[in-house]
């Protein structure tokens, strides 16, 4: 068995880790025979000199075993599949998307996290449910994924404990950005679930933590290749964050939302067009559907008939929160004290152009953390956004805020402000989804 200091040595000269190395500094991680400073040490040198496919593989399964992988064998008759997101501003497609999925035939156990920075959260949206407790036993998820279809909660300690230790060192050593760390950390939590299949959604643009069309690719590519070499069926679609997705931002509003979308009162178009592309793609790698028109009928069906809907709200009953949330929302979430709309300084064509700002916005309006212990406001945000390339006359309502105090209306005003400009000239736009790998 290698001493710490000569793992992190061979790395360190740029060689591969074998796996034995790679197995040990995962059990340092979790019974502390590395000490922070040599995980630290060992994270900055993969940061340098990268890892192979293989080796990212095996990181990825060592991080994975750490804890418990929950096992479905014989269990349900249908795939495990999931989706993730790399994060943007007002992505509650998980929301919608895992009760449309569990209406078609597959079963979605999604373990979600909370936000930080300037993307949000989905047990935060969740958390806005009085009562909707994302706290859950592994026992009760395995219990209640058989009736339900789909399961929405936080993560678990008993799940991937080294990627916890792991990552908290990252957060302070500069080493966040790696790709071979990106990949292992989402991978020993989503495969731990027990997944057939993986659907990625890797967000790009002014609002997504990859800004650049390269730097998702790159990402997107490393989870697809890293996933399907551990048995995985794995497909990242590369999607546009140059906007808000859907026409809310902020946890409560963004459960109006999706119980606006999930009962037809109205689906945003974008946010519709994702969650269908998203949820096809589920659906054929879990192997219910062969081609994509087919999985989108299944999944405007599940709409249409109403099934997704009370799918949902089985869930939030039996995870605590209100059972006729979907015919009551109003008397169940917080609705902030001062709404102002956002006025348009001049007539012409819409265009976002700081995204992370608006996220950033949220934040400081009290829906979102700038550290993991803050609690947060679930009422305040942004609603009825108007969308890039929307054309607008002087004086039309961009959007309307949300807020705790007049101030602090006044100030999400101007940061929404700021974060747009109106042109004369319609800007061409990149595609909704990019292009997909895998």
């Amino acid at each position: 068995m290698a001493i710490p200091q000569e793992i992190i040595k061979t790395k360190r000269n740029g060689k591969p880790l074998s796996h034995a190395e790679i197995r040990q500094f995962v059990q340092g991680l979790t019974d502390d025979s590395f000490s922070d400073s040599q995980a630290a040490a060992l994270a900055m040198a993969i940061y340098l000199n990268g890892m192979a496919v293989s080796e990212i593989v095996e990181l990825t399964l060592a991080m994975r075993d750490s804890g418990t992988v929950l096992n479905w064998q014989g269990r349900l008759n249908g795939p495990v599949v999931d989706k993730h997101s790399t994060g943007g501003v007002g992505d509650k497609v998980t929301l919608m998307l895992a009760p449309m999925v569990a209406a078609c035939g597959a079963f979605m156990p999604s373990i979600a996290g909370r936000g930080l920075g300037h993307t949000g959260g989905t047990v935060d949206k969740l958390e806005s449910i009085p009562g909707y407790s994302c706290t859950q036993s592994l026992s009760r998820i395995e219990q209640l994924l058989p009736q339900l279809g789909c399961v929405i909660v936080g993560q678990s300690s008993e799940l991937a404990p080294a990627d916890r230790r792991l990552y908290g060192i990252r957060d302070v050593t500069a080493t966040v950005e790696s790709i071979p760390l990106i990949t292992a950390s989402i991978l020993s939590k989503k495969l731990s679930e027990g997944l057939d299949a993986l659907v990625m959604d890797v967000k790009v643009g002014n609002g997504a933590i990859m800004a650049t069309a390269e730097d998702a690719s790159a990402l997107a590519t490393s989870i697809v290749n890293t996933a399907t070499g551990a048995g995985v069926a794995t497909r990242a679609l590369i999607t546009d964050m140059n906007q808000i997705l859907g026409s809310t931002a902020g946890n409560a509003l963004e459960v109006i939302e999706t119980l606006d979308y999930l009962s037809g009162k109205y689906r945003e178009p974008r946010l519709h067009q994702l969650t269908l592309e998203l949820g096809a793609n589920m659906l054929m790698l879990g192997g219910l559907h062969s081609d994509k028109a087919a999985a989108i009928n299944a999944l405007e069906h599940s709409l249409s008939s109403g099934k997704a809907a009370e799918i949902f709200s089985k869930m939030v009953a039996e995870l605590g929160g209100p059972a006729d949330l979907l015919e009551k929302p109003q008397q169940y979430l917080a609705s902030a004290p001062v709404v102002q709309d956002i006025i348009a300084p001049q007539s012409g064509y819409l265009s976002y152009n700081n995204t992370v700002g608006l996220g950033m916005a949220v934040v400081r309006l009290g829906g979102g953390r700038s550290h993991p212990s803050q609690q947060i406001d679930p009422a305040v945000g942004f609603s009825d956004i108007l969308s890039n390339g929307s054309k607008v006359q002087q004086g039309d309502r961009l959007a309307t805020v949300h807020a705790a105090s007049t101030e602090a209306a006044a100030i999400a005003c101007q940061e929404y402000l700021a974060a747009l400009t109106v042109t004369p000239e319609n800007a061409e736009r990149l595609p909704l989804v990019h292009h997909t790998i895998g």
